[in-house]
């Protein structure tokens, strides 16, 4: 079978909602990234076979096959590139990069972007839902109700069942949220993002500027400012401190076969050394990571302790926390540049998002195996796992 190798990717900085970033249309926004990954590897744009875009509310400007859009926005890619959006809820633009990556080791295709994109502000989390709830267009499947009687899935309710089955404390919340903001400050303060991040062009009160700093880190947070945030609801632990923030933002990764490194030149960043995704409790929903992880590890033929640096991404801090519990992995393995709580969790943007961090975490610390997993919508989770090189 062929291998799949990553040859770049970036990020754009996250921008908080109605932030820095407001102004700039989905669409562009993710040309950016793509553009991006054409020009820092410097692959011939009409060799891109495919794009793969993750986007989780395509409805607005980010409706009309918001991944073809991007194309056609872009300024280096051809119009005779095809590409497709999907949507594996916050896991889309993981499964961009796992769909690209099957596609090269198939044979099928040797050049794949995967990508993803959410403008949280303009199109704003569930409007493709609630909007046309509204309307009186929206009724839970009788098949679902049968199954799942009274039951309206809510990831919320998820992140606290967690909570309590896993015994987490709001002080052991707390704390890993502030240390997310911790380790964001000193990994921006220390330049670690400055291979990863994309300059976005944005028009301010001051001018014209450009973003390039992760919006939602709070410089100045206290770990007694984060326990003192208003609790999400009344009989849980969770608050909007120890959750992800709703972010804006586009990511995309250059995937291509061994075959295309020696045609064109390329210099490849890491190999893709495992694919896993699964499905359990639809109703606990954000608890799947930990047992993706477990069949992932088991099908690579490694152990937790094999894997150097691990992106679980920080949807509630909950879930971060019940998979440290669960693996035995080292906590100070885990987003060691902070995490979605700090960052901000742009959806369908947030896997290529999550892997850019990685990959670049992986070579700014010499470390060899990276792991990377999210919890999603419906009890589904995507597990990669990359080798640097």
């Amino acid at each position: 079978m062929t291998t799949a190798y990553i040859v770049e990717a970036v990020r754009t900085a996250g921008g908080r909602r109605g932030g820095r970033l407001a102004g700039v249309h989905p669409v562009d926004l993710l040309a950016t990234s793509l553009d991006a990954i054409v020009e820092r590897s410097g692959i011939d744009p009409a060799a891109v076979e495919d794009v793969i875009t993750g986007c989780v509310s395509q409805a607005g400007e980010q409706a009309l096959q918001v991944g073809r859009m991007g194309v056609l926005a872009s300024r280096l890619l051809p119009q005779s590139t095809p590409a497709v959006t999907i949507d594996r809820q916050c896991g889309s633009s993981q499964q961009a990069i796992q769909f690209a990556a099957q596609a090269v080791m198939s044979g099928t295709q040797d050049v794949v972007i995967a990508s993803g994109v959410e403008s949280m502000t303009r199109v704003p989390m569930g409007s493709n839902v609630t909007l046309h709830m509204k309307e009186g267009l929206y009724n839970k499947a009788a098949g679902l109700e049968e199954k799942f009687p009274g039951i309206n899935f809510s990831q919320f309710m998820g992140a606290e069942m967690i909570v309590k089955k896993h015994g987490l404390s709001k002080d052991d919340l707390d704390r890993f949220a502030f240390a997310s903001h911790q380790k964001a400050i000193a990994a921006t303060r220390a330049g670690a993002f400055d291979a990863e991040i994309v300059p976005v062009p944005i028009e301010t009160p001051e001018g014209s500027a450009m973003h390039t700093v992760d919006e939602g880190i709070r410089f100045d947070a206290t770990l007694e400012g984060i326990a003192g945030v208003k609790l999400l609801s009344p009989d849980g632990l969770l608050t909007a401190a120890s959750s992800s923030q709703i972010c804006d933002g586009s990511s995309a990764v250059l995937v291509v076969s061994e075959a295309a490194l020696k045609r064109h030149g390329l210099t490849p960043l890491a190999r893709i050394h495992n694919l896993t995704v699964t499905a359990g409790d639809p109703v606990i929903m954000l608890e799947e990571p930990l047992f993706a992880t477990d069949r992932a590890l088991q099908r690579a033929g490694l152990s937790i302790a094999d894997i150097d640096l691990y992106e679980v991404n920080e949807a509630f801090a909950s879930v971060p926390l019940a998979w440290l519990r669960h693996t035995g992995a080292d906590p100070e393995k885990l987003n060691v540049h902070g995490g979605a709580i700090a960052l901000g969790h742009p959806l369908g943007a947030s896997g290529t998002k999550l892997m850019a961090t990685l990959v670049h975490a992986l070579h700014r610390h010499g470390k060899k195996y990276g792991l990377q997993t999210m919890c999603e919508g419906g009890g589904v989770a995507n597990v990669t796992i990359i080798e640097s090189l």
